[in-house]
């Protein structure tokens, strides 16, 4: 079996509301889509959310990235799903220059990956979950069900109290708040939302980069009396080195989102022992495999993985989160599937959108089991490139 079409797509997915954080306002999201067609009619599509403020790659750049580099060498006839997944971790976009991180192609690459994958698991019959077993079986635990857990992110005053109230009576177990806001009482905030939400609810922060060195410690201090039980990323990626000392200050662990995108990334992270937690994401991290790879990682290193998102991911990359979330065990925290909430196009012909308490089934099928919308990929779909066909 082997790969005769690759189309790339810019689509551009609105929202239903304002997301606002420390980093980023964002009312609709740049996305690439890449489509994959094996010689036995077999299609698969993956997905990928470029971020400057995080991986440094725009829409622009991931289309002439994906463009650029010769994806058709590397192309292999696959007799079986295990030459598949060897092809898929081979797979390389051109380096870009200056990316001493690594990552500047991630969202492209995962993109093409998870098409790749979808394909041929669609082929072979095998479902995304088991490139688990296959390729990490210490980490991997299969379940047939997978809890998310809900984030608030700019609300406050009385819409964070309608928030809160919501998130308790639709049975979430964990909420994860975002500060750092300018112009935001975070204190004020997290104390409301623990009178509210109760003293079970498990309650995180996400600062995205909000604090400096100098302050993110009194910060979190200021936070830890509410029992928040990690804070995300607290200063940017450029301080990194500070969490050191920051973490000596503190009894929060400390979980790296932005500065935890490659595996370069997280062996400095380790060598600078910068936080307890990594916060995975398959689009920044590069893929299914890159992000198996890393939770590898951690495990060796004794420190914890989350299984986060990007906000605007379709079906698609909601499908193959879930086989990831699924599949991989201790994971502390798991964010995804947002889709009906959030998306008003979510590409997939069924809704996965996680139900009452954050709850969602395991996905059944093929690949990452979810069937696209033709018609509202068209509808979103800003241009798109041939790669291969």
């Amino acid at each position: 079996m082997r790969i005769v079409e690759l189309t790339a797509y810019h689509v551009r997915i609105p929202l239903k509301r304002v997301i606002r954080h420390a980093s980023h306002v964002r009312t609709a999201t740049d996305n690439v889509v890449v489509r994959c067609v094996l010689s036995d009619k077999s299609v698969g599509f993956g997905e990928g959310l470029p971020r400057d403020y995080v991986t440094g790659e725009t829409i622009d750049s991931a289309m002439d990235l994906l463009n650029q580099s010769d994806l058709p060498a590397q192309f292999e006839s696959c007799r079986d799903f295990a030459e598949a997944v060897r092809l898929a971790e081979r797979l390389r976009l051109n380096p870009v220059s200056d990316d001493d991180r690594q990552c500047q192609g991630n969202a492209a690459r995962c993109a093409v990956e998870l098409a790749v994958l979808d394909a041929f698991g669609r082929s072979f019959g095998e479902p995304m979950s088991h490139i688990t077993k296959m390729l990490a079986p210490e980490l991997y635990q299969p379940r047939e069900r997978v809890r998310y857990s809900g984030v608030i992110a700019s609300a406050k005053g009385i819409k964070l109290r309608v928030a809160a109230l919501a998130m308790r009576v639709y049975g979430f177990h964990q909420i994860k708040l975002k500060v750092g806001i300018p112009g935001y009482n975070d204190r004020r905030r997290l104390k409301a939302l623990r009178v509210l939400c109760g003293s079970k609810m498990d309650l995180r922060v996400d600062a995205n980069e909000a604090w400096t060195p100098d302050e993110a410690a009194e910060r979190i201090r200021e936070l830890e009396p509410f029992r928040i039980t990690s804070v995300e990323q607290p200063v940017a990626h450029e301080h990194v080195a500070s969490l050191a000392a920051i973490r000596k200050q503190i009894q929060t662990p400390v979980s790296l989102d932005e500065s935890l995108c490659s595996r370069v990334d997280a062996e400095a992270a380790v060598e600078k022992s910068a936080c307890d937690i990594f916060n995975l994401r398959l689009s920044k991290c590069g893929g299914f495999i890159p992000t198996l790879r890393l939770a590898q990682l951690a495990k060796r290193r004794n420190l914890g993985i989350q299984l986060g998102c990007q906000v605007g991911e379709t079906a698609i990359l909601s499908g193959a989160g879930r086989h990831f979330a699924g599949s991989v065990a201790d994971l502390k925290y798991v964010e995804g599937s947002y889709d009906h909430h959030l998306v008003r196009e979510s590409l997939g012909e069924e809704d996965i959108t996680f139900r009452r308490g954050g709850w969602a089934p395991l996905l059944v099928g093929s690949g990452h089991s979810v069937r696209v919308d033709a018609a509202g990929l068209e509808r979103v779909t800003v241009r798109k490139e041939p790669l291969l066909g």
